[in-house]
């Protein structure tokens, strides 16, 4: 088996959304190279799926987390690139993107202005 990066595996974060089909984490370091996080755009509209998606990732994200910052480690890309930017920041200046190792934060009142409730003490999915 090829070399793989460190990856801090996030234990107790849910793995994905129930009855979706959509990842939250991913099991192990990707052996061709660690997918960027970047900012894409989010077409998801409030009462969407998607929406649904983005706002229960935020809830985990938050309800593990905090305001306090976090390692990438092994949050799916696809997930965090559609918070990153706006929910979810770089907390460095020299921010990697390729790196597992790169810390992130939630922008709270961002994040409370676009997903209010995945502040909720509990979220219905």
């Amino acid at each position: 088996m090829a070399n793989l990066p460190d990856m801090t595996k996030h234990r107790g974060f849910p793995s994905g959304m129930p009855g979706t089909g959509v990842q939250f984490t991913i099991r192990r370091a990707n052996p061709k190279g660690v997918t960027p996080i970047k900012t894409l755009p989010r077409r998801a509209r409030p009462g969407t799926p998607e929406h649904r998606i983005d706002a229960a990732f935020l809830h985990a994200l938050w309800h593990h987390f905090g305001p306090e910052p976090f390692e990438r480690g092994n949050l799916d890309a696809a997930r965090l690139s559609l918070l990153f930017g706006r929910e979810v920041v770089a907390v460095e200046k020299d921010f990697d993107p390729q790196s597992y190792q790169a810390l992130l934060r939630i922008d709270e009142n961002v994040a409370r202005s676009s997903f209010p409730e995945a502040f909720e003490d509990v979220m219905e999915v």
